[in-house]
């Protein structure tokens, strides 16, 4: 499960350097790389980087499963 969260992780990174470049260049790079943000391609990419979003959650509660 660790190795998931970690593939997570990266995952959201890319989302989070797309977003920033849509907010700074208005270059959105998934929609460049794959045809247009409407391309199915594109939108599996976003929808595998919500997905991983999604699943990181629970890296917030990790601490109330450790019991020191």
């Amino acid at each position: 499960m660790e190795t998931l969260k970690k593939i997570c992780l990266v995952l959201i990174i890319i989302g989070a350097i797309n977003w920033a470049l849509v907010g700074l260049f208005e270059l959105d790079l998934v929609a460049t790389l794959f045809g247009g943000s409407d391309e199915l391609l594109a939108r599996l990419v976003y929808i595998i980087i919500g997905i991983a979003g999604l699943i990181d959650i629970s890296i917030l509660f990790d601490h109330l499963d450790h019991h020191d």
